[in-house]
């Protein structure tokens, strides 16, 4: 694998998947996530924002000291005061990244800082200069990246790794850039910065365009992407970590980069995960929600049990889903029926199986789905001589 093919995978659902309502965690809860992510296979996790509460700092500093051959972030914005708490919750980790952050976009400057450009230009290569006093690994992030002025946001790039930073961030932190001009402004910065620094991208959701966005973002040259499992994050979330990661994995034909996700562990995070804050995905959500490998209508069912591919594009396995699901609802076919009556154990005639479809079709019209107790009493009270077969 080549390292210019190579895509660095930032976790940052310990740090802004947290800050979304609902999703906080306690620290306990983020060392039993970040385990998970690091059998996961990302190359840095970003554990908190130190300054915010002391709840973050001790995090921060148990995930550095717990782990300390992964890369951990600690998240500051661009002042004294963020960046030595920031380096003082890193105190423990042997690779330390210290995350600082300054919003560019003149609609911040006027109405959150009331600042010049030239103000924050100052102040974003200060804080860079400072942070590499305590590590050798700064990122700097120009918050609401999409909506600053271009020759001015690479105006602030090149002062940032003059400072010293190693990665340059250029977050959609409002979710409003669409793919193309996206991809549009990190290949100029790619451009202008060359081999300096890497290029990260941390897309928000808030147009669903997080993930398309990212990709768009690597095919102009990005390499780092900064994501959440499920999605999380504020508002309406992150660039999904399982969604861009499979989406390179199972189109690397069209999307020729590699990441070090271990993918079978998917599920495995996204499960703790749920079970840690206030809710789960969306069941229709992509490659991890619980219907992502459901299949309920009688012609895909049909064609799911001649060939699996003929509705799946890749083995549920590959991301540590046990295995799909055949959903019998007032959609399903007799194939599907006739599948589960086998799997349950009952042995009916091609007659048998219409009779017990035509009763499944009537009941099914008056419930979202029958359980596999309920299509075995059908069954019953349908084919009289049938009993169930059992084994020896």
């Amino acid at each position: 694998m080549s390292q210019g093919n190579r895509v660095y995978i930032f976790d940052t659902t310990l740090r802004d998947g947290e800050q979304s309502p609902g999703c906080s965690m306690t620290v306990g809860e983020k060392l039993r996530m970040a385990y998970k992510l690091t059998e996961l296979g990302v190359d840095t996790l970003e554990a908190g924002f130190p300054i915010a509460s002391d709840g973050d700092f001790e995090a921060v500093e148990a995930v550095s000291r717990e782990f300390r051959w992964v890369q951990v972030a600690a998240l500051g914005r661009a002042n004294k005061l963020d960046i030595e708490r920031a380096a003082k919750s890193l105190q423990h980790a042997q690779r330390p990244r210290i995350h600082t952050f300054i919003a560019t976009s003149d609609i911040h400057l006027k109405y959150k800082f009331k600042k010049s450009r030239q103000q924050v230009l100052e102040e974003a290569a200060s804080a860079v200069q400072l942070a590499r006093q305590y590590v050798d690994d700064v990122e700097f992030s120009a918050e609401d990246a999409t909506r600053t002025d271009w020759d001015y946001l690479e105006e602030v790039c090149h002062a940032v790794v003059e400072a010293g930073a190693r990665t340059v961030n250029l977050p959609d932190t409002v979710g409003y850039s669409v793919p193309y001009e996206y991809g549009q402004l990190i290949n100029r910065m790619v451009k202008a910065l060359g081999d300096k620094a890497v290029l990260s991208v941390h897309c928000h959701d808030d147009l669903g365009l997080a993930v398309a966005n990212s990709l768009a973002a690597v095919e102009a040259g990005a390499r780092q992407i900064e994501c959440t499992i499920n999605g999380i994050g504020e508002r309406a979330g992150n660039c999904s970590l399982e969604e861009v990661v499979m989406a390179m994995k199972i189109r690397n034909d069209k999307l020729p980069y590699q990441t070090g996700i271990v993918t079978e562990h998917i599920y495995e995070c996204s499960r703790l995960l749920s079970s840690i804050i206030t809710f789960g995905p969306q069941p229709n959500k992509a490659i991890v929600g619980d219907n992502a490998f459901a299949h309920e209508a009688g012609i895909h069912q049909d064609g799911y049990l001649k060939d699996k591919s003929t509705y799946e594009i890749f083995d549920p396995k590959l991301v540590g889903v046990p295995e799909s699901k055949l959903v019998l609802g007032k959609h399903s076919g007799r194939h599907a029926l006739k599948k589960r009556c086998e799997d349950l154990g009952f042995e009916l005639t091609a007659e048998e199986v219409n009779m017990v479809y035509h009763k499944f079709t009537e009941l099914a019209d008056r419930k979202k789905g029958l359980t596999n107790d309920e299509i075995a009493n059908l069954i019953r009270t349908t084919v009289e001589r049938v009993a169930p077969v059992t084994a020896g």
